[in-house]
Parts: C-alpha cells; sequence; structure tokens
C-alpha cells in the first residue's frame, strides 16, 4: 500500500541552499518546512540543517510566538543574550513568548548539525527584536518598539566555524 501524503521524510522536503536575509548574502540554515507541507496551520516545524560557520538566524527575540529547538545531530551554540551555550543531540531549547530573550543557533564546528525547530505559526501581532542588527530592525513593519531590554554580552553573535 503507498504511503500517504502527510508522511513525508525530511529530505524530500527540503528547500534550497539560498536562505538570506534581504540586503545580506550570509546563507543561513537549509529549511525542510514539516508544518506548512502537512497542512499544519497552528504550529511551525522546521527541520533546518547548519552547515559549519552558518547560524539559524540574525539574533532575535519575539514578542507573541513561542519557539522549541531541539538538536538531532552535532553540537552547536546556543547564543542567548550574548553568551555562548554548547550543546549536543537531546538537548532542547524554549523560549517563551515576551521574555526579551535574544537568540539564534551557530553551528561553530566542522561537522554539519541537525535541528528541529518548533513554533507558533505566524501571528499578526508578533514583533520582533533584532539587538545586532539595528539597519535590519529599520526595515521591518513588525519591529518591537518596546522590547523588555536585557543586558547583551559579547560575543557578535555569528558563526565561525574551528
Amino acid at each position: 500500500m503507498q504511503r500517504p501524503a502527510f508522511i513525508r521524510h525530511w529530505t524530500e522536503l527540503e528547500g534550497p541552499d539560498d536562505s538570506h536575509y534581504s540586503g545580506d548574502t550570509e546563507l543561513m540554515g537549509i529549511g525542510a518546512p514539516l508544518a506548512r507541507t502537512f497542512g499544519l496551520t497552528r504550529i511551525g516545524i522546521h527541520h533546518v540543517r547548519l552547515l559549519p560557520g552558518r547560524r539559524t538566524s540574525y539574533p532575535h527575540a519575539e514578542s507573541a510566538e513561542e519557539e522549541f529547538v531541539y538538536v538531532l545531530e552535532g553540537t552547536p551554540d546556543a547564543w542567548i543574550d550574548g553568551h555562548l551555550h554548547r550543546l549536543a543531540p537531546g538537548d532542547s531549547v524554549g523560549f517563551p513568548a515576551g521574555t526579551g530573550i535574544c537568540h539564534t543557533f551557530l553551528n561553530n564546528t566542522r561537522e554539519e548539525v541537525r535541528l528541529m525547530v518548533i513554533g507558533e505559526a505566524t501571528k499578526p501581532e508578533n514583533r520582533l527584536h533584532y539587538p545586532l542588527n539595528a539597519e535590519h530592525q529599520a526595515t521591518r513593519d513588525d519591529s518591537w518598539t518596546d522590547w523588555p531590554e536585557r543586558p547583551i554580552g559579547p560575543h557578535d553573535g555569528k558563526a565561525r566555524s574551528e
């Protein structure tokens, strides 16, 4: 019997290796939009591959959307408020909405990293804050201007492979 369309392997769904911010050529992670493919509308689920020297996004915080990241493979660094925290397979990180915790995930190793990223589907009321990317922040219609400011540590939020 043929498998139904709602059973798929992430490798069949992965997009091209061209994810970057507008006006910037830095490549980010390579994603497979699982939730969208299956017609899920309340949650977002992505399988993300981070090649050496890449990151998932600019460091950011979200006002109204929660996010959860599970490490499937590799040892990425979680950049949280300007400090690095080395992770291992099986580690989980959760970001409640509205806390102002700024984050991204960096692959500072020579090996590929695989992550499962789960969050709420895009909400029109969600606002974003980019503490290290003021130029990008200024271009956004969803800029979080009353962000609950948190101290940002010394790390610049950019990945570098070992």
